[in-house]
């Protein structure tokens, strides 16, 4: 968790500036600047939504795509719409996090909001004996003895230190390297083994007069400012060292984007209505236009999309495949390999794998995710103790109620379905009801990726995911 501690240190970066001083060509940086970079992958979109809004406020916060506005639809949305209130907090509130134990070591944590892990004890009868279930899932919150058919008792564990690195090498994901890593201004880190040829390539460098090194301090204040760069800009490090504001905000706003024509899906190309069930999204569309006007869609499908508040900004590039959806995150996640190759990366706890294709917390994946992203194993527990939820009654991964209908803003807005207010709409656009088509759309993986990529870079983001559906796939589902 954030602490004064966290915000009073202070990194000493060398950094080397082009002879215009107008970008930073490559930093050198120690081992404790460099894992604060590397747990950027690990932060959940939620979580990067709102600490971003609280270090800088409501109105001076970038906007992140679609997430954000998803993020504040899921805000205002009733709490009615929810199976419970828990439901709802923990989608803003993403409390867990499979790297909670590294963040309590990291010299800045700007994840303020762990919540510890709590264990569930004995019920408090003699003859059942010592009972205790450590739990870090989001989805178990009620556990029962089954000796005396008790509820258990909830204790908060006391913080652990961390033991990913020995005492001696004292890292929290690299081990002890005096030879300072380089930074590229987007981002990519290289070892500090890294040959002559490889290290001009990666860090762009075209001219052999690198300027006159410099030394910087960067602090908390900085810390944030490059996460919120690295969302938004292709020069995150010059942006932040040369004090430069080249980028307002992360997505300019924009109108409803049009829609491809439909004719250019080939008619064998759409899939019927009897192949494996996947979930629906039904575009509706000005036809004189093809613009979008909103989309409409089950609590499958709004479950779906609510979950990706969890996701880790790492598990998103590793489904994103060869067309990253950020270019500097990608840079980290692909340097993660550079450095283990390095031999500076102590491979406890499987640690590549985990930065690489970070896992969600226990409890955020329904039963048969669309997505091909993983969660923490719950290990298996005492054959006395049952676990259950009280806060997720309708089962993992189920968040708004069902089965009913929601609308979808091209932002990802999401409001319950309601005919008068779209009527309303329609009247104060001046758009007749004979105008309205509407498209009905089967989403598997490749489409839910593709709206999900389209919602880091597009305030747009239905249009730009569908458009990329189109174009890619075809896949329009035959109306019955």
């Amino acid at each position: 968790m954030s602490n004064s501690k966290d915000k009073a240190h202070e990194f000493s970066l060398k950094v080397y500036v082009n002879k215009q001083n107008t970008k930073v060509l490559f930093a050198e940086a120690d081992r404790d600047f460099v894992e604060v970079l590397i747990s950027f992958l690990t932060l959940p979109l939620g979580t990067i939504v709102r600490v971003l809004r609280k270090h800088y406020g409501d109105d001076s916060a970038p906007v992140f795509g679609s997430i954000t506005s998803l993020y504040d639809g899921i805000s205002k949305l009733d709490s009615v719409n929810f199976w419970t209130k828990g439901c709802k907090e923990v989608l803003l509130n993403p409390i867990r996090s499979t790297f909670v134990d590294e963040y309590r070591n990291l010299k800045v944590d700007i994840n303020d909001n762990q919540q510890p892990t709590e264990s569930f004890t004995r019920c408090g009868s003699p003859e059942c004996g010592y009972n205790r279930v450590s739990c870090r899932s989001v989805y178990y919150d009620t556990a029962k003895c089954l000796t005396c058919r008790k509820i258990m008792t909830r204790k908060v564990d006391e913080p652990q230190a961390y033991r990913g690195c020995d005492f001696a090498c004292g890292g929290v994901f690299l081990t002890l390297n005096r030879a300072p890593l380089k930074i590229s201004d987007d981002l990519h880190i290289l070892p500090s083994t890294a040959g002559f040829v490889q290290t001009v390539r990666n860090l762009g460098l075209t001219d052999t007069d690198v300027g006159t090194p410099r030394e910087v301090t960067l602090g908390y204040n900085e810390i944030m400012d490059l996460l919120k760069r690295s969302l938004v800009s292709e020069t995150p490090l010059s942006d932040v060292i040369l004090n430069e504001r080249r980028v307002k905000s992360a997505t300019p706003k924009s109108e409803p984007g049009i829609l491809l024509p439909f004719s250019e899906v080939a008619k064998d190309q759409a899939i019927d209505s009897n192949s494996e069930a996947k979930l629906i999204m039904k575009v509706m569309v000005h036809s004189p236009s093809n613009k979008l006007l909103y989309a409409q869609a089950d609590d499958d499908f709004i479950n779906f999309l609510f979950s990706s508040l969890a996701v880790p900004l790492g598990a998103i590039e590793s489904v994103a495949g060869c067309n990253p959806c950020l270019k500097n995150i990608n840079n980290l996640r692909k340097s993660i390999p550079n450095i283990l190759n390095d031999k500076i990366v102590y491979e406890h706890r499987n640690t590549k794998e985990r930065l690489m294709n970070p896992k969600l917390p226990h409890g955020y994946i329904p039963k048969n995710p669309i997505l091909p992203f993983t969660e923490e194993y719950e290990h298996s527990y005492p054959g006395n103790v049952c676990l259950s939820s009280a806060n997720f009654p309708a089962g993992k991964g189920k968040y708004v109620k069902g089965p009913l209908m929601y609308n979808i803003s091209d932002d990802l807005t999401v409001t319950p379905f309601c005919l008068f207010s779209f009527l309303s709409f329609l009247e104060r656009e001046k758009i007749g009801v004979s105008d309205v088509k509407e498209l009905e759309l089967e989403i598997g993986v490749e489409e839910a990726v593709s709206i999900l990529k389209a919602s880091f870079t597009s305030t747009c983001a239905l249009t730009d995911g569908v458009n990329s559906i189109l174009k890619k796939t075809g896949r329009i589902k035959k109306p019955a």
